[in-house]
Formats: structure tokens, C-alpha cells, sequence
């Protein structure tokens, strides 16, 4: 396919988006059994276009003066991909399979509309309903944070302890991978995307395969790094889901002390088990439950430090996931902030006294962050928070000091200060 007709699919794509009111996946995945010419470049780059496009919609809405799917990928080429107009007329010259020329007021707009009077959910590019959770985190910082959010995300890799005895030595292993060392975490590798928004086939390497590696977002070791487990503790995983927490956990206690991986969904740890034996871990237990029993219940009381990686909105990892924004409704975080607050409740009877309830969140909205903990902190006796230096200490990050974002609770990273996925951690101590 040329560029012109992946120009003219993408804005199929998003027409059929748009009119079903469905996530970008099925309609990506519908228009390839749709058109099985177009081989696997040509849907990766239809796919990135797709995904570019829902990244600045409301940006690129303003910027051409509608909303439309033409409209957006039009502003999307200008604002997301640095098009000039010249080069987008080019690609729209109504040719076979490509779009319509330029109408005259479409080119007056590429030329000379701008962002400088955009609104902050327009220039930032969410929705207007969650800009006053947005502006109490962020302040005079909301556009710019959020603006972060519309880029593509590097693919973060973690460097296994357990089978490497450093990160250099899994660098050197993948030197055509291109992979250069993540700056705050000190078991990251990070690979930038290609201009076709794929990375490589990481999974298909051999070191990868041996378990040298996890693919796991630079935010996401650092918050695992952040609960300061050690060798010989109990810990307890509530939310594992696949596991890739559970890992990095095992990786720092180096096979000594036990973790319990449990999640209240059974077919969210069915990846797990290849998952551990492929890195080597020998001291998990995974716990699956049973219709609605708890799997843990045996070790109330009992546990160090229990891993909360709580159901959330995912605000803070709209960069991979850009239609789950416009997707994101206000009953969708009500639902949230019960669920937090149930697994919240039950990581508390789990801690012996002294131990820690380590809190996260793939979410910047304060609603799920420090105002679930508050509501915790109201419910639960006993229980303090960490001050954010003493984390940063125990978990031996002092680098991050300056990067992150302190709350009142606890820490928030995001793209913009730590370059990461938005995910925020706090750490409760239980009173001995």
C-alpha cells in the first residue's frame, strides 16, 4: 500500500470507531480480515496512524475546525507526525486509494490555525470532565503533563536478576536491538519505536526466551522497586493479574522469603505460571480462587508487606492506550474507587503489625490515589503513610528525588517529570 492509501484506511478505521463506538482494536482488527492485501507494514502503519490520530482528536479537532476522521488525521499529520502542508496535500491528491485534494478552507486551517487559544482539555487532548481531578495534581503544569501523554511510549525492558548478574551484560547481549540503559531504574533497558510506531519482536529472542528479560514499563519496575522487599520476607501480590509485579518482586527478594500471587480474577493470572518459570522463580505461590472465595484468607495477619497494584482507570497509561481515553466515563472511576477501596480493606487484615501495604496505581487522578488512601486512612486504625524520603531511601532510589512528583500520600511519575507511564505509589506502615 502507499502512504496516500494507508492515509485513507486509517480514516476508514476511525469512521467505523466513531459509528460503532468501539475500542480501536476490533476496527483495526475488522478492516484487516476486511482487506487481506494489506500485509503486516502495512497494518502496523495504518495501526500507528489509527492510534496518532486518537491521540491528538481533540487537539487536531480544533486545529481544522471539525471533528470529522478526515478532520482529525489531517491535524494529527500536522500536530503529532510535523507534517507540512505541502507534504499533506501531497499525500491527499485524490489518486486511487488516496484522499480527497485539500479543500481551500482545509489548507487555510493547516496553515494557520493554533493551539494558543485552545482550552487545557484541548491542547492537552482529555476529556473536559476530568480536568478539575487533572488540575489538582498538576496545577499551572496540566497542559504540558498531559501533552506528554499524547506521545508514543518507549518498550521498557527488565533486566532478571535472577538469571543476569548485570544489566551491562544483557545490554551487550542485544546490541541490534538498539537498547540504550533507562535513566531512573537500575534494571531498565529501553528500545524507541519505529517511525511506524512497532518495536522489535522481542519475545522471539533468545534472551528473552531464557528469561533474561520482561518487557515492563520503566514506572512499573520502579514502583515494584519502591516496596523495598527483601530476601526472606512474606509478601503477598493482591492484584497479580500476569504477574509481571510478582517477578520483579521475586527477582529482589532472589528466590529467599515466599510471595503469595492472587487476583479476584482467575483468568488474569492464567499467564503467570510460564511467566515464573521461564525467570527462574522458585519462591511464589500462586494463589487462584475459587468463584468468590478468598485464596489468601489463611494469612491474615501473618504477612510483611502486601503489593496493592489496585484496579484504576489507567488515565496514567493513556500513551499506549489513547482510545481508552474518550472511552473513560465518570461511572468507570466511581466503579474504580470501590474496588480500591475493597482490596484496600483486605490488604489490611493480610499485614502483621510493623508490616506495609505498598499502594499503586497506573492513574494520575487524585480521586484514586491520595484520596482512596485518606478514605483508607478514615476506615483503618493503625495504619500511617511513609514520608516519600524515607520510601526513596529504603528503596535505595534517592536518584529519584527532584524527578518525582510528591502528593500529600505519596509519589506520582509521569511522562513529562520521570519519563515513564503515570503511575503513583505510596507506602502505609501498620503500627507494631
Amino acid at each position: 500500500m502507499t502512504p496516500a492509501a494507508r492515509i485513507s484506511a486509517a480514516i476508514e478505521v476511525l469512521a467505523d470507531i466513531e459509528t460503532r463506538r468501539r475500542p480501536a482494536t476490533d476496527a483495526l482488527k475488522d478492516w484487516g480480515l476486511s482487506h487481506r492485501f494489506a500485509g503486516s507494514k502495512d497494518r502496523a502503519a495504518i495501526a500507528s496512524l489509527v492510534y496518532d490520530a486518537l491521540r491528538r482528536k481533540s487537539s487536531a479537532a480544533w486545529i481544522m475546525g471539525e471533528g470529522t476522521p478526515r478532520a482529525t488525521v489531517l491535524g494529527m499529520l500536522r500536530l503529532q507526525r510535523g507534517l507540512s502542508v505541502e507534504a499533506i496535500a501531497a499525500l491527499c491528491s485524490g489518486e486511487r486509494f488516496a484522499p480527497e485534494p485539500l479543500t481551500p478552507a482545509e489548507r487555510d486551517r493547516l496553515e494557520t490555525a493554533s493551539l494558543g487559544e485552545a482550552p487545557a482539555p484541548v491542547a492537552g487532548d482529555f476529556p473536559e470532565w476530568i480536568e478539575p481531578s487533572l488540575r489538582r495534581l498538576f496545577g499551572d503544569d496540566l497542559v504540558p503533563e498531559m501533552q506528554a501523554l499524547t506521545a508514543r511510549a518507549p518498550l521498557d525492558l527488565r533486566v532478571n536478576a535472577l538469571k543476569v548478574s548485570s544489566r551491562e551484560e544483557a545490554h551487550d547481549a542485544l546490541p541490534h536491538l538498539g537498547a540504550v540503559e533507562t535513566p531512573l531504574s537500575p534494571l531498565g533497558l529501553r528500545i524507541t519505536p519505529g517511525e511506524d510506531g512497532r518495536g522489535p519482536a522481542v519475545q522471539s529472542e533468545p534472551e528473552f526466551l531464557k528469561g533474561w528479560i520482561e518487557i515492563q514499563d520503566e514506572g512499573s519496575q520502579l514502583a515494584a522497586l519502591l516496596s523495598a522487599v527483601t530476601p526472606g520476607e512474606q509478601v503477598v501480590d493482591l492484584c497479580a493479574g500476569g504477574g509481571g509485579k510478582t517477578l520483579a518482586l521475586a527477582a529482589m527478594m532472589k528466590n529467599h522469603g515466599q510471595i503469595y500471587a492472587t487476583d479476584n480474577d482467575a483468568r488474569r493470572l492464567a499467564p503467570i505460571h510460564d511467566r515464573l518459570t521461564r525467570a527462574g522463580v522458585r519462591n511464589v505461590q500462586v494463589r487462584t480462587p475459587r468463584g468468590k472465595a478468598d485464596a489468601v484468607t489463611d494469612l491474615d495477619g501473618r504477612i510483611d508487606c502486601v503489593l496493592v497494584d489496585a484496579p484504576c482507570t489507567g488515565v496514567g497509561t493513556w500513551r499506549r492506550n489513547p482510545d481508552a481515553k474518550w472511552r473513560l466515563r465518570p461511572g468507570s472511576l466511581e466503579t474504580r474507587r470501590k474496588e480500591q477501596a475493597a482490596v484496600l480493606d483486605r490488604a489490611a487484615a493480610l499485614v502483621k503489625p510493623g508490616g506495609r501495604i505498598v499502594y499503586i496505581t497506573c492513574s494520575v487522578l487524585p480521586e484514586e490515589n491520595d484520596d482512596a488512601l485518606s478514605d483508607f486512612l478514615g476506615r483503618q486504625e493503625g495504619f500511617s503513610p511513609v514520608p516519600v524520603p524515607k520510601v526513596l531511601q529504603g528503596a535505595g532510589l534517592g536518584r529519584l528525588d527532584g524527578a518525582v512528583r510528591p502528593t500529600v500520600l505519596g509519589l506520582q511519575l509521569s511522562p513529562l517529570k520521570t519519563g515513564t507511564d503515570g503511575f503513583y505509589v505510596a507506602v502505609l506502615r501498620r503500627s507494631p
